[in-house]
C-alpha cells in the first residue's frame, strides 16, 4: 500500500512517516520544509505538485495545515489557501488518482465558542453531536475543509474519515498565566483528564482510519485521552476541578503534593471520545491514570513517541511575550 502524508516535517506528520515506514508501508511525505522525513518538498497549494505525488498513492492522510499558534503572524487569505484550497487540491487529485481514501486531520479547535460555557453554567460535555462555532480563521478554514470532504463524499464517493485531535504537541502552553502559575508538565498532566491527546495515540487513531474508511464512508470522530469525568460531573468541575478528579482518582493528591503540583481550579469543557471507541475501534493507551503511574515510577507524561519527535515550534522567530504571539 502506498500512503501519502502531507505536513510530514510537523509533530504528527512526522510521527505518521516514522510508524507506517517501520511497519513496512510505502510511504511519500510532502512537505514545505525539508526534513528527514519529507521525500517531496512542495506546497499543497500547487495543485500540479499534488497531482504528481498523488500518483499511484492508495490513501491520503492529509496532516498539513496552518495551525492556531499561526494566526497572529499569517494573513487570513494565507489561511484558506493552506487549509481550504490546499485540501480542496488533494481532493479534486485523490479523485482523479482514484484514491482508495482520505484521512483529515483536523481540530477541536472547530467547536470553538461552544466549548466555553456561560458564567455559572456547567461544563460544556463535547460530542461529534455539538455543533461548531469556530472564534478565528483557523477553526473557520478547517470546518471548511472538513465540509469539503464530506462533500467529496457524497458526490465522488470518496471514503473520508475526519479526525478532531484535541492538544498533542509538545510546546509550551499559549496563555502566559499557565506558563507562570503551572511547570508544563504539570500542565499537560491535568490536560490529559479532559483536552489533550498523546501522539501516540493519534496515531493509532490515523491507523484505524486507513483500516475502516471504506466500511465507513464517511465519519468525524473527536481524538482526546478517555476522560474519567461523567456528565454528572459537569457542575462540580467548574466550581471545583480539584474535588471532583479526587473522587476519581483519589491518588493523585499524593503524587501532585510530592512534586509541589496542582489541579487547575476549573475545568470548562470535557472531550468526549466514545465515538471513535465504538466506531473505530479505538483504544487509546494514554488518559490521566497512565500518565500518573509513569509519573509515579519515576517516568515522563508523554510517551517516548512524542518524546522522540520532540518539540519544533511554529515560527522561525522567537518572541519576547512567549513561544509564539496570541491573538485575542
Amino acid at each position: 500500500m502506498k500512503l501519502l502524508v502531507t505536513g510530514s516535517a510537523g509533530h504528527l506528520g512526522e510521527s505518521l512517516v516514522r510508524v507506517l515506514s517501520g511497519r513496512g508501508h510505502a510511504v511519500v511525505g510532502i512537505d514545505i520544509v525539508e526534513s528527514a522525513f519529507t521525500h517531496r518538498v512542495g506546497s499543497i497549494v500547487d495543485r500540479s505538485f499534488v497531482a504528481d505525488c498523488l500518483a499511484g498513492t492508495d490513501v491520503v492522510l492529509h496532516a498539513a495545515t496552518l495551525h492556531k499558534p499561526h494566526v497572529a503572524t499569517h494573513s487570513r487569505q494565507e489561511f484558506v489557501d493552506v487549509n481550504i484550497i490546499g485540501t480542496l487540491n488533494l481532493l479534486e487529485e485523490a479523485v482523479a488518482a482514484d484514491v482508495r481514501s482520505l484521512i483529515f486531520t483536523s481540530t477541536t479547535s472547530t467547536f470553538g465558542h461552544a466549548l466555553t460555557p456561560s458564567a455559572g453554567e456547567p461544563a460544556a460535555w463535547i460530542t461529534e453531536d455539538v455543533a461548531p462555532i469556530p472564534k478565528n480563521i483557523y477553526g473557520i478554514t478547517k470546518l471548511a475543509a472538513e465540509n469539503l470532504c464530506q462533500l467529496f463524499h457524497r458526490k465522488f464517493d470518496l471514503p473520508c474519515l475526519i479526525l478532531r485531535t484535541s492538544r498533542f504537541f509538545p510546546e509550551a502552553d499559549d496563555r502566559k498565566e499557565i506558563r507562570d502559575a503551572y511547570d508544563d508538565a504539570n500542565a499537560k498532566a491535568n490536560e490529559f483528564l479532559y483536552r489533550r491527546v498523546d501522539i501516540e495515540d493519534v496515531v493509532s487513531a490515523h491507523l484505524l482510519g486507513i483500516e475502516k474508511a471504506a466500511s465507513i464512508g464517511f465519519g468525524k470522530y473527536i481524538i482526546s485521552a478517555t476522560t474519567p469525568f461523567t456528565q454528572d460531573d459537569l457542575s462540580g468541575l467548574r466550581q471545583d476541578a480539584a474535588a471532583v478528579l479526587k473522587r476519581h482518582v483519589p491518588e493523585y493528591e499524593a503524587e501532585y503534593h510530592r512534586r509541589g503540583w496542582q489541579m487547575f481550579p476549573t475545568i470548562d469543557r470535557v472531550y468526549d471520545n466514545a465515538k471513535a471507541r465504538t466506531e473505530l475501534g479505538w483504544q487509546p493507551q494514554h488518559n490521566f491514570a497512565d500518565v500518573l503511574g509513569r509519573l509515579k515510577a519515576g517516568g515522563e507524561a508523554l510517551s517516548q513517541l512524542a518524546k522522540t519527535v520532540g518539540r519544533k515550534g511554529y515560527h522561525a522567530t522567537e518572541f519576547a511575550e512567549g513561544p509564539y504571539p496570541v491573538d485575542t
